[in-house]
């Protein structure tokens, strides 16, 4: 089979990497990080939801092989480009990382070859700023001599269930012979493809799934503090409301949005739409409530100290749960860094205990938590704490004995029950 190429081995390129693998079809992983190359070359795993013998059998086998230089993937049938997309401090679509590699790609891109864009971006990226840099920088036309698509990705760390193969596939092409020839390439591996319109169409799809779960938490994150109240218990109302067989879908409230998708995406339509004369008002209002949620949290945690006649400045506070989600080691964008910071703002002594991560690394916006350490998690270690708020429910976690150790909780996502043995305050 014709070898294809994937271009950013983080959580979207490394698992559609193996997948493509598994099929026989022999893959090229490109990264400019060095230690993900050198990793996958050794057969080692880098991500926590990744199973390492995975790589190692297919890096023995021949089907997987990593690099950093571009010139590799010079008479590959495929490249799909899986790197990241994100705001800059202005909240403006940053696009440096895929047009970079658009320029690092083109002088080496062959003739007949598909390229495929999954990184999330506004309608008009691929068959705009992508095919310009691809065009200028291979003396090529896009649609005749090379063929150009886009497909949003569609993974979802933490989830045991999830599976790339299984996951429908959407895809839309610059042009028909772009989407037929971008077909072809996504069909050994993906069991059932969605193909659209267009490349914009396709990019419009993305952006509307994460759009709609970000304004659904959105109602539930002002539901919350709207019902707290009025001293009734958001949880129980979204239990009783699920038994509805038709017309309702449960969302969940949290301490804010996390992951590199949801606080991220929407806004890039809101970007894009300003062009138009149009104005997002649902995103940008859900935008608001989100990023308001983490100062919600720690207004309970004061309320919860006061009531023990504590302060928040000087007190003793353990976050639990660093990573944005359950079950991984992905802290991207996580609302319990807004947390650390603001409780430190107010003179808070604050820790952290995560088993998915130990030390906190470089972060964009973060960088001054790196290195940073998780707290041992014992009662010896925890049980000189003043309160804890439990910000990420990881199943490995001993919820119920932080309650023997921990006199206060804010829990932010209903993973203690009221007689858990110790005082509770949902947030």
């Amino acid at each position: 089979m014709n070898k294809i190429a994937i271009i950013g081995l983080g959580y979207v390129g490394l698992p559609l990497a193996l997948q493509f693998a598994r099929t026989g079809t022999p893959v090229l992983g490109l990264d400019i990080d060095p230690l993900k190359v050198e990793s996958i070359r050794r057969g080692e795993n880098y991500l926590s939801h990744v199973e390492a013998g995975d790589i190692k059998a297919l890096v023995e086998g021949g089907s997987l092989d990593a690099t950093d230089d571009f010139a590799a993937v010079q008479g590959c049938a495929g490249v799909i480009l899986c790197v990241p997309t994100p705001l800059n401090k202005y909240r403006e679509p940053d696009l440096s990382y895929v047009l970079k590699t658009a320029q690092g790609l083109a002088p080496h891109l062959s003739r007949g070859t598909v390229v495929v864009l999954e990184s999330t971006t506004y309608p008009g990226t691929t068959d705009g700023e992508l095919r310009q840099v691809l065009e200028e920088g291979s003396g090529m036309a896009a649609g005749r001599d090379f063929y150009l698509a886009f497909s949003p990705e569609r993974e979802d760390p933490g989830n045991a269930s999830s599976r790339v193969h299984s996951i429908p596939k959407v895809i839309g092409g610059y042009t028909p012979a772009c989407l037929e020839k971008a077909k072809a390439l996504y069909a050994p591996a993906i069991e059932r493809l969605v193909p659209v319109s267009s490349c914009r169409a396709a990019e419009a799809t993305k952006l509307l799934e994460n759009i709609f779960r970000s304004v659904n938490i959105a109602l539930v994150n002002e539901l919350k503090v709207i019902y707290a109240a009025m001293g009734i218990d958001i949880w129980e109302v979204i239990e009783a409301a699920k038994t509805k067989p038709f017309g309702y879908m449960p969302f969940y409230p949290g301490p804010g949005l996390g992951g590199h998708c949801i606080p991220i995406d929407p806004f890039y339509l809101t970007w894009k739409a300003r062009e138009f004369g149009q104005y997002t008002r649902f995103i940008e209002l859900a935008g608001e409530i989100n990023t308001g949620m983490p100062r919600y949290v720690v207004s309970r945690v004061a309320e919860a100290l006061n009531a023990r006649k504590k302060p928040l400045r000087g007190s003793r506070i353990l976050l639990v749960g660093l990573a944005y989600k359950p079950d991984v080691a992905d802290d991207r964008e996580s609302p319990s860094y807004v947390l650390l910071d603001l409780l430190t703002e107010h003179g808070s002594e604050v820790e952290y205990y995560d088993p998915f991560i130990p030390e906190v690394v470089k972060t964009r916006e973060h960088a001054h938590w790196n290195g940073k350490r998780s707290v041992e998690w014992n009662r010896e270690s925890l049980s000189g704490f003043d309160a804890a708020i439990i910000a990420t429910a990881h199943r490995n976690v001993a919820h119920h004995e932080l309650a023997q150790w921990v006199p206060c909780i804010i829990d932010t996502r209903n993973t203690l029950p009221s007689d858990c043995g110790t005082e509770v305050w949902k947030a």
